[in-house]
């Protein structure tokens, strides 16, 4: 299923897109697929997986250091790539990369080896507006969906601009900072996805700081999705039960 047709089938259920994430190579690169393979078993609409780098300038503690793991075991991108050649997941699978590890890899090398790892989307938190064209048209060749993304802190012009570029859905930022697990959303979020959504009807997707049940279901009516990341990898690096909880986070979605 593409992440056009799973965003309309959820839309035509009344239910959000349930995202999680996990970060490739932790707590090993194997444990991360296999983990993977879980999170579908358990709820997962479609999946966001990390490629570890050595400076996550978006990321909180959590994923920094679930990132430092993984390059601590040696894991790259190639290896990423590779492995998934091999891995059958039943929904869409979308990849967060800084542009860095990218740039290096190859772009069109990097876009075969995208389409040849059943990798439909990919995210690049700071792969500019300005400098995306050639991204894009590549991504376009081998049917992988670029999705940017915007914060509290983008402009109505920076944001309808944002929204015309991405393919797939708009990656919402729920508040200005890093990620990482939270007690509460953010006060003006509910604002801040009325100004997207007038100027887009493509599905929006929040993410940072989204940890609970209650914080999904106070999204529904107001965007597409949810990406939970931080509040995961914790509960798996505590080797809490965290198959109930992506459970209950998906429950919250319906």
């Amino acid at each position: 299923m593409t992440l056009r047709e799973t965003f309309e089938t959820l839309r035509g259920r009344d239910e959000l897109a349930f995202m999680p994430y996990q970060t490739a190579g932790f707590p090993t690169l194997d444990a991360s697929l296999k983990n993977l393979a879980l999170l579908a078993e358990h709820g997962a609409d479609l999946l966001e997986l990390g490629i570890p780098f050595s400076d996550p300038i978006a990321d909180g503690p959590t994923i920094q250091y679930s990132s430092q793991i993984a390059l601590e075991n040696g894991v790259r991108l190639k290896d990423v790539l590779t492995a998934l050649r091999q891995l059958e997941l039943p929904c869409p699978l979308v990849m967060m990369s800084y542009l860095n590890p990218l740039m290096a890899y190859g772009q069109e090398r990097l876009f075969a080896d995208l389409e040849a790892a059943h990798v439909c989307g990919l995210i690049v938190p700071d792969l500019a507006l300005e400098e995306a064209d050639e991204w894009l048209a590549a991504a376009h060749r081998h049917g992988v969906s670029i999705v940017f993304l915007v914060a509290p802190t983008s402009t109505d012009e920076r944001i309808a601009r944002t929204a015309e570029l991405t393919d797939g859905f708009l990656y919402a930022v729920s508040l200005t900072g890093t990620t990482g697990a939270r007690t509460a959303l953010p006060a003006g979020l509910p604002k801040f996805l009325s100004r997207i959504r007038a100027v887009t009807d493509k599905p929006i997707v929040v993410g940072f700081g989204i940890s609970t049940p209650g914080h999904v279901r106070a999204l529904r009516g107001h965007a597409d999705g949810v990406v939970v990341a931080s509040r995961i990898i914790d509960a798996i690096r505590r080797e809490e039960a965290w198959t109930g909880l992506v459970e209950s986070l998906k429950a919250a979605t319906e």
